[in-house]
């Protein structure tokens, strides 16, 4: 069974790149300005320049719903982000579409995905604990794992965020050894390294660590990857996540400017050369 699962899970290319749908603010949240028809159409606009200028995959996320709930969303959020996640799925059936369910509420990411026909999901904090501006995060593999294996989800991959952005560790621990634990320990099919916070550059000296201590589980890099940077990155990375550096402005809050996609890519394309 669990060879099985294992061959469904989706492939992806060498130097893979990831593009953010960092969806507006969505209905229930302070910020929300836009109905869901508006955001499905911000969303689907993002998708499309980015798929049209070669990017490998997406992930949506509700980027605007600040401040975040720390575990488990309210319904009507889940309920939106599986309605836009569909969406996406439906129009590009055959790009690979994570979710992430900001702040650290992966089962419902893992529920949105399997609604959706979505193939990963994005968990901030999947193993240890976090300090961060939602208060203390604690690590959710127990019952992540547990849900993803009794729902018969298992082609859903699961992505995990060591020393993940927007937080501090509640001790010094080597980050080799955080990268195993939630690889052996919880699982993780791939593994996420970010700067400090949305945008900020990831350290290269970082990156290397995570690739040394993952072996065979993929790595991507998960902020502040631009076009001048990304070809580093690529040489100790299977991927990079990207969102700011593809928006209007470099401003996550944007739509994807198409001209700042192609000129990436090509620094991706120049890179494999």
């Amino acid at each position: 069974m669990v060879e099985e699962m294992e061959r469904r899970f989706v492939k992806f290319p060498q130097n893979t790149v990831l593009g953010m749908l960092h969806l507006p603010a969505l209905p229930g949240s302070p910020g929300n300005t836009m109905t869901v028809d508006a955001i499905e159409t911000f969303a689907l606009r993002d998708a499309e320049s980015l798929i049209d200028e070669g990017v490998n995959g997406l992930i949506v996320e509700n980027f605007g719903d600040a401040p975040f709930y720390p575990a488990s969303l309210p319904p009507i959020t889940v309920a939106c982000l599986s309605r836009l996640a569909f969406q996406v799925k439906q129009r590009y059936p055959t790009i690979p579409l994570g979710v992430n369910a900001l702040r650290n509420d992966g089962r419902s990411a893992l529920a949105v995905a399997a609604a959706s026909g979505a193939d990963f999901i994005r968990v901030n904090v999947l193993c240890g604990a976090r300090l961060t501006d939602q208060g203390l995060i604690e690590g959710i593999a127990h019952d992540l794992m547990r849900d993803r294996h009794h729902f018969e989800a298992g082609a859903i991959q699961v992505w995990a965020d060591v020393n993940v952005k927007h937080s501090a560790a509640l001790a010094d621990r080597p980050v080799e050894e955080q990268v195993a634990d939630t690889i052996q320990r919880g699982l993780a099919d791939a593994v996420i390294a970010s700067g400090s916070a949305t945008g900020q550059p990831t350290a290269l000296g970082e990156v290397k660590r995570f690739r040394q201590a993952a072996g065979e589980t993929p790595v991507f890099v998960g902020s502040g990857v631009c076009r001048d940077n990304v070809q580093q990155f690529l040489l100790h990375a299977d991927g990079v996540i990207v969102g700011s550096a593809f928006k209007e402005g470099r401003s996550a809050t944007e739509q994807v400017d198409r001209m700042a996609v192609r000129d990436f890519m090509q620094r991706v394309a120049d890179a494999a050369k």
